[in-house]
């Protein structure tokens, strides 16, 4: 379980495989409080530690990636070169400064407009049609790991929508969303809470 409160960024030192890869990540973690078999949430992907090393702020982690999290994920994200958003798991008693986050992605958006807004940044993401009924005005949503409120909403005639955040320079500073550009692949984790709300209603209906 997660917050969406990025801890630090983490770059993909290199990769081996194809339909399942296994990546070492370089991050600015100490390694001993790193544990094997623990999980680290990489641009809001759930991941498991394989191996460690390094030093304290030069350290590295090695994960697998399944297909299913290929398939699931923005395509290229497991490229050697990528820069991740990192966060370790919630443990009993950290403050939950987000949202609930499991770290299970639900499904890829995409940047369609970005600008201004004082001293903020205005991003507009398309989501996809199976994801637009859990995505509310005021609503949380998990954009590459980070948790972030939606501001409003624009429903499309195709059954997607357009969603509005506001970017605050610091969320900007710490990680990747601050260097994201129009066309720009995001992976996308709806609020738990939507997601049992919307079975709740399927089922009744």
């Amino acid at each position: 379980m997660f917050t969406g409160i990025i801890t630090a960024l983490g770059t993909i030192r290199e990769t081996r495989g194809h339909d399942h890869i296994h990546a070492t990540i370089a991050c600015p973690f100490d390694p001993d409080s790193i544990a094997i078999g623990a999980s680290i949430a990489c641009s809001g992907v759930c991941l498991t530690v394989v191996a460690k090393g390094g030093v304290a702020g030069d350290a590295w982690f090695a994960v697998d990636i399944s297909g299913e999290t290929i398939a699931c994920t923005v395509p290229g994200r497991w490229a050697a070169g990528v820069t991740l958003n990192l966060e370790p798991a919630l443990k009993l008693g950290d403050e939950l400064g987000g949202h609930i986050v499991t770290g299970h992605v639900d499904g890829v958006g995409h940047v369609v407009s970005i600008a201004p807004a004082s001293e903020s940044i205005r991003i507009d993401i398309a989501a996809p049609r199976d994801l637009a009924p859990y995505i509310a005005a005021k609503g949380s949503i998990t954009v590459d790991g980070v948790s972030l409120t939606v501001n409003d909403i624009a429903d499309q005639a195709d059954g997607t929508c357009h969603f509005t955040l506001n970017i605050i320079p610091h969320t900007a500073k710490v990680t990747s969303i601050g260097t994201r550009k129009v066309g720009d692949a995001v992976n996308l984790e709806i609020d738990v809470l939507a997601r049992y709300l919307m079975r709740m209603q399927a089922l009744k209906g």
